[in-house]
């Protein structure tokens, strides 16, 4: 089952299934101080919006190490890439930032029987236009 693509990266149980998805919105505000009253704050626009992706890769289920290592080749490109949705809405273009890994339950040969990942995404919307 499919939950999201980056690019050709499909995010599915068979590769690397996040547990959570966080997409922030964020807006900004300019502040203009002024003598004897609050400061005066000004709209000046959207900030990129931010999605983190948080999981646990099993080696019994798939071999994450492989899918982490394809997305740290696609981070290093400094590429932007459409991410999309398991229903298939365009949530526009990113890039990677940063990819966390943690490994846990180690099988007697060294390899890990789970990582923890964490995966963030910054919005590209120069690509999209």
């Amino acid at each position: 089952m499919k939950l999201l693509s980056l690019g050709m990266f499909v995010f599915a149980i068979d590769t690397l299934a996040y547990d959570e998805l966080q997409h922030k919105h964020a807006w900004r505000f300019a502040s203009n101080g002024r003598i004897g009253a609050k400061d005066a704050i000004q709209f000046v626009g959207a900030d990129l919006e931010t999605i983190s992706l948080s999981g646990s890769a099993h080696v019994e289920l798939a071999d994450g190490r492989v899918s982490l290592d394809q997305l740290i080749e696609m981070a290093a490109e400094g590429e932007d890439w459409p991410l999309v949705d398991a229903l298939g809405n365009v949530l526009g273009n990113f890039v990677i930032t940063a990819i966390d890994e943690r490994h846990r339950h180690f099988l007697p040969n060294g390899q890990p029987r789970q990582i923890d990942f964490g995966i963030d995404l910054l919005e590209a919307p120069d690509a999209a236009e």
